[in-house]
């Protein structure tokens, strides 16, 4: 009978779609745990997760199963076998699938049981569930291998249990939301205590599209003790040794437990790594941004520079009539600040040039939020101009606070490629501003001290589109506005109930009709990092056409 074990924990940054370079990484980080028995890789993470209806076309899973067998080929080398996880054709069926991969053959292949169908998941849309699942049999040990979904309820792990398991290891794809590494923890701690066994957690790292893996995979002992915690927001992989107690099963020894970053941290730390694999893995040379000299640009440009660093964020400064002197000395600093190339366009041209085009149909019309607008569509008609000279992306610098009631400009301020702020409500712009100025996060590639001025954080927030504008002209003051929005989207709250947390119902009341109305806009705005519960996009799926009336 086995004694001992060592098992490596992998958690690698996979692409979706790029299967054979996935392999690849695969390989590699097996490479560095020649000593372990067995390497542990997380869910989907040959065909990278979630690859929604990717996974669909028979050719991609063609090409899956090549680099399975490859990869399985690889194990007849002697060294450590590899839980894999990836998409599985059986029985005319398409499974969510871990494989073990031992010995030069798929000695194993378990499915996924339990298919999340909320939130930013759909896995019923493309996977068929698995049976209830039962152990595989790894050198005389009887090891437990539910995926990601199958450990938030007691369900699969209790039958496992109750089939003789004798380890629990969980392949995972779970994103990043603010505070969710607790949340997954409990559920950790609860299968544990449930089935009195250790548990592995191996999670996914990387950025996709709007959702950004943390990692931060952990292993628990049967005792719920922490035994091991591998680094969030970056590549890792950490051998683990285990030795069978005769009181206790199998106990895993204590080895590195990195400390998990909360707060402002994480959510920096899960901005910068969405940027970098957004951009990095789309192939763009780096971004551009217009830098305004308020704070949603200046933090926009500090989490690309972190991101990207200096050399790949190109900045430009668009002066109207209507810029003040303070907005042009602060984009300057930040730029110096930062380190990197500003640009100034003027617009005035521009908004002259669409005044002379459209006075024969406007007439003497008095100026109004029409001529706003036409300022904010020169910049953003500016900005994709230099992109498609220079190739690269506009990043969009507007804040969930702005999105959620339509306070942005159509294919103005709103254009562009991906956005850092988009789940970031105002007055968590301004906490992270002070945050960043006060910190420098792992692995950042920009300023190790300040990275804005001051003032940019505590100036009155202007869109600066008419004389002395101030955002409060147009909206409730940020600390009220976020709080009724974190009541009407994270919390789903009826306009009675957030008026009893002592809001004027009035201001409830016009908020809720702007979150409404501005429905339309969100579907047009580009992909940002879920930070949040509940993001725009496909957190929150709401009719545009929608007559519901939720007023008092």
């Amino acid at each position: 009978m086995t004694d001992k074990l060592t098992i490596a924990l992998a958690q690698i940054d996979p692409t979706v779609g790029d299967i054979r370079r996935n392999a690849e990484r695969i390989l590699a980080a097996r490479n560095l745990a020649k000593e372990a028995d067995l390497v542990v890789f997380s869910e989907l993470v040959l065909c990278g997760y979630p690859p929604e209806d990717l996974v669909l076309k028979p050719f991609f899973q063609d090409k899956i199963e090549v680099e399975i067998n490859r990869l399985a080929d690889a194990t007849a080398d002697g060294g450590p076998a590899m839980l894999v996880g990836a998409p599985w054709r059986s029985e005319g069926g398409l499974h969510n699938a871990v494989l073990l991969l031992d010995g030069g053959k798929i000695t194993s292949i378990r499915f996924k049981y339990d298919l999340p169908n909320y939130g930013v998941f759909d896995e019923k849309r493309v996977f068929d569930a698995g049976p209830m699942p039962g152990p595989i049999n790894f050198r005389d040990v009887r090891i437990g291998v539910p995926i990601c979904e199958d450990i938030w309820s007691p369900e699969v792990p209790e039958c496992l249990v109750e089939s003789g398991a004798e380890i629990l290891v969980v392949a995972n794809g779970s994103p990043f939301e603010s505070d969710k590494g607790d949340v997954r923890l409990q559920h950790a701690v609860k299968r544990v205590t449930e089935t009195g066994l250790p548990l592995i957690y191996v999670n996914q790292v990387g950025g996709q599209d709007e959702l950004v893996f943390d990692g931060a995979s952990f292993v628990l002992n049967s005792d719920c003790s922490l035994a091991a915690r591998l680094p969030a927001f970056t590549d890792a992989v950490t051998l683990t040794y285990w030795h069978r107690d005769s009181g206790k099963g199998w106990v895993c020894d204590v080895a590195a437990r990195e400390p998990h970053p909360e707060g402002h941290a994480a959510i920096y730390q899960a901005m910068v790594l969405g940027l970098a694999d957004y951009v990095n893995k789309n192939g763009f040379p780096g971004i551009i941004l217009g830098l305004s000299g308020g704070i949603d640009s200046a933090l926009s440009a500090v989490v690309a520079v972190d991101a990207l660093g200096p050399d790949r964020v190109h900045c430009v400064m668009m002066p109207s009539p209507y810029t003040s002197q303070e907005s042009l000395e602060d984009a300057s600093e930040v730029a110096r600040l930062l380190g990197v190339k500003l640009d100034e366009v003027h617009i005035e041209p521009a908004m002259a040039a669409f005044s002379a085009m459209l006075k024969p149909i406007f007439g003497d019309s008095p100026p109004d939020i029409t001529e706003e607008n036409v300022q904010a569509r020169s910049r953003g008609l500016t900005l994709m101009a230099i992109s498609n000279k220079l190739g690269y992306m506009v990043l969009t610098t507007g804040n969930k606070s702005e999105m959620s009631v339509g306070y942005a400009t159509l294919y103005g301020d709103m254009c562009g490629g991906f956005s850092v702020l988009k789940d970031v409500y105002k007055m968590d712009v301004f906490a992270l501003s002070h945050w960043r100025n006060q910190n420098v996060p792992e692995r950042a590639l920009g300023p190790s001290g300040r990275a804005m001025p001051e003032r940019v954080i505590t100036k009155p927030p202007s869109a600066e589109l008419r004389p002395d504008q101030k955002d409060q002209d147009s909206l409730p003051p940020y600390e009220v506005l976020d709080d009724i929005l974190a009541c009407l989207i994270e919390k789903e709250l009826s306009v009675e109930d957030i008026c009893k947390h002592g809001h004027d119902p009035q201001t409830v009341q016009r908020v809720w009709r702007m979150l409404d109305r501005a429905e339309y806009k969100r579907r047009q705005a580009p992909p940002g990092v879920k930070l949040t519960s509940r993001a725009f996009g496909r957190d929150r799926r709401y009719p545009i056409t929608n007559s519901f009336n939720a007023i008092l």
